[in-house]
């Protein structure tokens, strides 16, 4: 098959790819789509630093749902499992981007924890400790139980396609609260532009040499991130008129101290004042009766 592309003819053939007289085969150039998805990876894991740092300025997680954050850990966690030497050989790209957004996500999810209060604290906990117990049985369950790398494959690319569809859908949450309130401050817009790169170079990665199960979670990635694109560009304008509004909201908050302040200064003035009426009243008045006595004399 031979395509004509710019200054050259790319030519295909059983998984190499010629251009005039050089010669590169589909896993050079797949590894190299690997290396630009390990990047928009972590361009993806680290897009939520700025929520996190607010929330920990503030010390509360507003209205942020902390789902795509324990979603995201899992589905790490998960390709760490999948990743592996003993479950699926020569996937040290997969390991070592979910391994270094394992961490992240940690740390992402521990920041929440402490930042949050009461049962919502709680929830985040139980679902935190329940991820951890679900891999480390899933793992212990198929290194001792089944043998042969495809098989352990098999089982761990079924259950990654399940948390990592996970993962892209858990901005769905998100997403229908910017509809119900047609702003788009929760969901923040480098979160979705990284979804969309990161899912569209996995997706291209796993269909040099096809591996299904990084191809259906990718692949939904891009969906769900396309349309979280389209709500900030559809959003994006309430969104400014919105905070405009509270902004407006706060410096009026601001200014209300000081007028009551100033009201309550102006009636207590006012009560010295009819205070001091009332007696300069009883003076007038002792003065009158003082005269009236006078007089009688």
């Amino acid at each position: 098959m031979n395509v004509c592309i710019g200054l050259g003819v790319w030519r295909y053939h059983h998984g190499v790819v010629l251009l005039g007289k050089m010669v590169v085969s589909a896993d050079t150039i797949r590894t190299a789509v690997g290396v630009i998805g390990n990047a928009t990876a972590l361009v993806l894991f680290f897009s939520p630093a700025p929520t996190f740092r607010r929330i920990w300025k503030s010390r509360s997680v507003e209205q942020f749902p902390a789902a795509p954050y324990l979603a995201a850990l899992l589905n790490c966690m998960m390709w760490v499992l999948y990743g592996l030497p003993m479950v699926h050989p020569h996937s040290t790209l997969v390991l070592t981007i979910n391994g270094s957004g394992l961490v992240i996500e940690l740390v992402y999810v521990l920041v929440f924890l402490g930042c949050s209060h009461g049962d919502q604290r709680l929830r985040v906990l139980s679902v935190l400790l329940l991820e951890v117990a679900l891999v480390g049985a899933v793992g212990a369950l198929i290194l001792t139980l089944v043998h042969g790398h495809e098989r352990r494959s098999l089982i761990a690319g079924v259950l990654c396609v399940i948390f990592g569809t996970g993962m892209y859908a858990a901005p769905l949450s998100a997403m229908r609260q910017v509809i119900r309130t047609r702003s788009v401050e929760f969901m923040p817009l480098p979160l979705s532009l990284a979804s969309f790169l990161n899912g569209l170079c996995w997706t291209t990665y796993a269909t040099i040499r096809f591996d299904l199960y990084i191809t259906i979670p990718n692949g939904l990635g891009v969906a769900f991130a396309v349309a979280q694109l389209a709500l900030h560009v559809v959003y994006r304008g309430s969104t400014a008129r919105q905070k405009k509004g509270g902004r407006r909201e706060a410096e009026i908050g601001l200014a209300k101290p000081s007028g009551s302040g100033g009201l309550e200064e102006e009636l207590a003035n006012g009560i010295r004042v009819d205070s001091g009426v009332v007696s300069v009243e009883e003076t007038n008045a002792s003065s009158v009766g003082t005269t009236n006595k006078h007089l009688e004399v």
